[in-house]
């Protein structure tokens, strides 16, 4: 049976009818539980950083311009009440960009689907849309998988992060910019060499 929801009345029938170990077997050879693994996977700002540059700031599953994680909570820093920043996320305290803009690493194939933990299995997505595709894939969900971006036309506000690096201490002193600094700054050579001229 392809059809999941016709797994399901079956068993119903095969209930109804006073099969239940029948029932249970249909539905353990048709449609098994496999329980879900959680991935409290934590990656490096570096180990990021290398993820978002090769896939050029894209969100893979939208198609969408990502942004640069520094460069956000520094636009937070500068405008406060315009552009706020909660630490717990809070969506009544946290300006909505940070869903739909902020780059996170999604496993294209879920690892508790059986996708390895590894960068040919890492992608960039926003926060929404890593939050909503969970442990599903991307077939399930009908969504596509759009090709990486072009760095030399999106660097996801990176290089205005760095030129403004220079300028503000303050970047340096602070413990998440200096993080995701470093990070820029190891990935400095990609970043360069796909710089418009």
């Amino acid at each position: 049976m392809d059809d999941k929801a016709d797994i399901l009345a079956s068993c119903c029938a095969m209930i109804a009818s006073g099969a239940l170990h029948e029932a249970a077997a249909l539905m353990a050879r048709d449609y098994p539980f496999t329980p879900i693994i959680r991935n409290g996977r934590q990656y490096t700002a570096t180990q990021s950083m290398q993820v978002f540059l090769r896939d050029g700031f894209i969100d893979r599953y939208s198609g969408k311009k990502l942004v640069f994680p520094g460069a956000l909570r520094l636009l937070s820093i500068l405008m406060p009440t315009a552009f706020p920043f909660q630490p717990n996320w809070k969506s009544d305290s946290c300006h909505f960009a940070y869903y739909e803009l902020f780059p996170t690493i999604d496993h294209h194939i879920p690892v508790a689907r059986g996708g390895l933990d590894e960068m040919d299995n890492w992608i960039s997505t926003s926060m929404l849309r890593n939050a909503a595709k969970a442990n599903f894939t991307i077939e399930e969900l009908g969504w596509p998988l759009h090709p990486c971006g072009d760095l030399g036309a999106w660097d996801g506000l990176t290089g205005w992060f760095l030129q403004q690096s220079e300028i503000r201490p303050e970047i340096r002193t602070d413990p998440y910019l200096a993080r995701w600094l470093k990070a820029a700054q190891s990935r400095l050579d990609v970043i360069s060499a796909t710089a418009a001229p």
